[in-house]
């Protein structure tokens, strides 16, 4: 059987906005996944339109085709053109999810949340000739998975290939996020055995690692077992994790020892008023500059995630954030607009309030504002959040952030780091339009490690301070 599976481009990843290095980071795995459960003697070909043209001249027997809000309109398109061609076209991801119905008018086939059990039921029928028109999703496991197919993937194309998710879900309900309505009729949070993720570790060549969870450390028993499994293996990682889970004693301190180096923190906003809206309770009451402490005083880099347009949020809001998050030191920001997405407790409330502007699916890329805000213009949130990008990444505003680190090299690390993300674009472009993103690996590795060492440094330093005298221990203890 001839398969062809497709991850078609975001719209903003073809636009004027278009950063290639966000979009070239990492590949396909939720379809490589997928094609695990294949059978060895079935012709499988992944494609990634991010990254490479697809070829829409082939005529395959099966097509897969992972949907994305802001590439709902591609993905119609590339299923409609197959359907004609006489192909069995599948659709599946958050965007199927949902709008089935939508979905629908465009695929032979639909699935409704995760396909752990969904896809193999489906293969079973598609053989035997009587597949369905809709799955759902209604056991939640990842007890027995298969290897994914990481021959599919071609590493060269991506500058993180080994990538890596080995749990599902969250173990938060925020109202702006897709998890309940993904998740909806069964567990929205569930790992792999310790065993089957150090395995997965393992497959993968070379030291650097990118966990996609949603939340790595969502399951502190699960995380501080896997932790003590990666002890010894030389990896260097990255992450995504909560204030809380950065605040608990112990787990941060598990990780950064088998190498973690760059966390992503949703602090999202500094308003509690803006919590409690979004129901993003985690983050209540938690000390935002005592996480990035932490993190800081054991080496590890901070990516901060902010949103913009809540309904406590007015023009001020902007310059308040970035001026914050400069101050901290972080070292890279990511800011958002509002977006309600179909499907979400967010979207719900504000239909009901008949706030939506927007039913453009395009627009829904936390770029463009597609509701009436509260207490500011929709012109001055969307002239804002570029705004904020503008001012985080100034020169200026990059050497200061790189001097509330203690030491030269300290401070010359945030700023290559930061730089290089912002400020090198037409070296990035060129690069992967040269198809060699892979080989900025060893740079991003040199980068990571040069972190490790310094918290290294700093735990000897704190060491030789309390040896020498307790009040030099507690004035360190504070700086860190």
């Amino acid at each position: 059987m001839k398969v062809k599976m497709i991850l078609p481009a975001l719209t903003e990843a073809k636009g004027p906005f278009w950063r290639p290095i966000k979009y070239s980071l990492f590949p396909p795995l939720g379809l490589a996944t997928l094609a695990g459960y294949l059978d060895e003697n079935d012709d499988v070909r992944l494609q990634d339109e991010h990254v490479e043209t697809l070829d829409l001249d082939d005529e395959p027997d099966l097509v897969v085709i992972q949907v994305y809000i802001t590439s709902a309109k591609r993905s119609y398109e590339i299923a409609d053109h197959y359907r004609r061609r006489g192909a069995h076209v599948c659709l599946g991801g958050l965007h199927v999810t949902s709008l089935p119905g939508e979905a629908a008018q465009h695929a032979d086939t639909i699935f409704i949340g995760p396909g752990e059990d969904t896809w193999p039921a489906f293969l079973r029928d598609f053989r035997a000739r009587r597949p369905g028109k809709i799955y759902r999703s209604q056991i939640r496991t990842l007890d027995g998975l298969p290897k994914i197919r990481r021959d599919l993937i071609k590493r060269h194309l991506y500058l993180v290939p080994n990538s890596i998710v080995v749990s599902r879900g969250c173990p938060h309900t925020c109202d702006f996020c897709y998890k309940e309505a993904f998740f909806e009729g069964g567990k929205s949070f569930y790992t792999q055995t310790v065993d089957d993720a150090l395995r997965e570790i393992e497959r993968l060549p070379g030291r650097h690692l990118y966990f996609l969870d949603d939340h790595l450390f969502g399951n502190p028993r699960f995380a501080s077992a896997l932790f003590d499994g990666m002890k010894g293996m030389g990896r260097l990682w990255q992450a995504a994790g909560t204030v809380k889970s950065v605040l608990a004693p112990d787990l941060l301190e598990k990780a950064v020892e088998c190498g973690l180096r760059s966390l992503f923190v949703g602090f999202e906003t500094l308003n509690p008023a803006n919590l409690r809206e979004q129901h993003k309770y985690q983050n209540l009451n938690r000390d935002y500059t005592e996480a990035i402490r932490r993190l800081h005083g054991l080496g590890v880099m901070v990516n901060g995630s902010f949103v913009f347009g809540m309904d406590d949020d007015d023009d001020s809001v902007f310059g308040r954030t970035v001026e914050w998050a400069i101050e901290q030191g972080i070292e890279t920001a990511t800011f958002h607009i509002l977006t309600p997405y179909p499907g979400t407790a967010l979207y719900q409330r504000m239909a009901a309030q008949g706030r939506m502007t927007s039913d453009d699916w395009d627009s829904f890329d936390t770029r463009h504002v597609v509701f009436r805000p509260a207490r500011m213009s929709a012109e001055n949130l969307e002239a804002g959040y570029w705004r904020a990008y503008r001012d985080f990444y100034r020169w200026g505003a990059i050497i200061k952030g790189a001097w509330t680190k203690d030491d030269l090299l300290g401070r010359l690390r945030h700023i290559g780091y930061a730089g290089g993300w912002k400020k090198f674009e037409p070296l990035w472009d060129w690069v992967i339009r040269a198809k060699r993103a892979g080989s900025m690996l060893p740079a991003l590795e040199t980068i990571l490690s040069g972190f490790g060492k310094h918290s290294a440094e700093r735990k000897s330093e704190a060491a030789e301070s309390g040896r020498a005298s307790l009040p030099a221990c507690s004035r360190q203890e504070t700086q860190t």
